[in-house]
């Protein structure tokens, strides 16, 4: 099948390149000459563990395509796919002049019958925006004799494992009331619908909720565990006794209930904020989503809570090193990242900061480029040498079992402040190391 992607980001790039791999014809476009130049030249611009190999494969079998050319990849498709970014505006709510964009691209530049997807994150009602949109547009150009219709399929990547997530998906989201739109979209995602029917068929403005109310739904298991974390400290309980206790109820699971720093990247703040704009514009009081959005702000100031509690507010002059700065491992994504609020919060101390992070180096330089209190290392035992103390804002697995001699040794003061309770604190006092984590009395 011949399917258009506009968009070529996080979400655009990975649909595509799965959906080429199982042998659809994908022409991706942009607006993003550098981008679309790069990824000609196999430069994919993200890290996510798969995508390289599967974009380069696929291109060099013709089967995925980049390009600016709005109107050749217009009439490429007969599915117009929309995956590009709806970014928060000030007050919190997604911008859509991205996607609209997009709606009166496709309204000024089809000749042939045509299905949209809604891919990209976006607010119930859109896709009604982007059916008005593209018909507007087609009455100006006097071709309202050309039938299109729009049908919302959100997407549910997570960052590090969003090949996997794309090759079997545990659900396909499908928003539609249109038979022959049901029957393309079955056709399109049947090689990944073979096992058993993953495919839920709803109306259009549920499967635009579904995904909101499945992202503000994990962010709350996120804001609670986090917040038992700080009341266990409190209580004298070990938070993480407690999540193998309750995980092992089925009705609550394992999953998303590690506590830590907050969440962060491109999805869930923004959603979570997305979704209390929404309900303000319906004058729905959404008590719940503003209580995770308020608990997971003031998490991530938690570490430097501690840190400078410990030194007793003299951070001035201190060094300290920080492993991890993408917002979770096996990304490179910095957005939101919990690392990004403690080095701003160390700096406004006084404080400097020698940084490591397996895949976020490069986006670290872009974020804060050259600064006399940051140090990028290139290994995380040189971000020791010679730190005051050791923070911990991701779980990479390269961070699981250091040789805490080596730290103890390379450290000023034998101290670590772990964000994601990667270590046992009785193991860590052996080796006369102070440690603090989160939810967990100090050993």
């Amino acid at each position: 099948m011949n399917l258009t992607v506009f968009g070529i980001g996080y979400v655009g790039l990975v649909q595509a390149a799965v959906l080429a791999e199982v042998g659809h014809e994908v022409m991706c476009v942009d607006i993003d000459e550098k981008k679309v130049e790069r990824l000609n030249q196999g430069l994919i611009p993200i890290f996510e563990p798969g995508l390289e190999a599967l974009v380069k494969e696929n291109h060099a079998a013709g089967r995925i395509r980049f390009t600016t050319d709005a109107a050749a990849a217009v009439r490429h498709g007969r599915i117009q796919m929309i995956a590009v970014g709806t970014p928060p505006g000030e007050d919190g709510s997604a911008d859509l002049k991205y996607v609209l964009a997009v709606a009166e691209t496709i309204g000024r530049e089809m000749d042939s019958a045509k299905i949209v997807v809604g891919k990209s994150t976006v607010p119930v009602g859109t896709c009604e925006k982007v059916k008005a949109r593209i018909a507007e547009t087609l009455k100006k150009r006097g071709r309202e004799d050309l039938s299109f219709d729009v049908a919302s399929n959100p997407e549910f990547l997570k960052e590090g494992s969003a090949v996997a997530d794309c090759m079997k998906p545990d659900r396909i989201i499908v928003g539609t009331s249109s038979e022959d739109t049901e029957m393309v979209m079955r056709e399109l995602y049947a090689p990944f619908n073979r096992n058993h029917e993953k495919m839920i068929v709803m109306d259009v403005r549920s499967a635009e909720f579904t995904k909101y109310a499945a992202n503000c739904m994990l962010a709350t298991k996120i804001s609670f565990m986090n917040e038992m974390a700080n009341l266990a400290e409190q209580l004298g309980a070990d938070i993480e006794e407690v999540r193998k206790g309750i995980g092992s109820d089925p009705r609550i699971g394992y999953h998303f209930i590690y506590p830590g720093l907050g969440y962060g990247g491109s999805c869930f703040p923004k959603d979570v904020r997305a979704l209390i704009k929404t309900a303000e514009g319906v004058k729905f009081d959404a008590k719940l989503l503003r209580a995770v959005e308020e608990r997971n702000n003031a998490q991530k100031s938690i570490l430097f809570d501690k840190v400078n509690h410990y030194f007793k507010g003299a951070l001035k002059g201190k060094t300290f090193a920080v492993w991890g700065l993408a917002f979770k491992p096996n990304t490179d994504d910095m957005r939101e990242a919990p690392a990004r609020t403690l080095m701003e919060a160390l700096w406004a101390a006084g404080a400097k900061v020698q940084a490591y992070d397996p895949e976020a180096m490069q986006e670290c330089q872009a974020i804060y480029g050259l600064r006399d209190d940051l140090l990028l290392c290139g290994t995380k035992e040189a971000a020791l040498r010679g730190a005051d103390a050791l923070l911990i804002c991701t779980e990479w697995k390269s961070f699981r079992a250091p040789s805490f001699d080596a730290l103890k040794d390379a450290l000023t003061t034998p101290v670590i402040f772990d964000g994601r309770n990667l270590y046992d604190p009785k193991v860590i006092a052996r080796y006369g190391i102070e440690y603090f984590s989160i939810g967990r009395m100090a050993a």
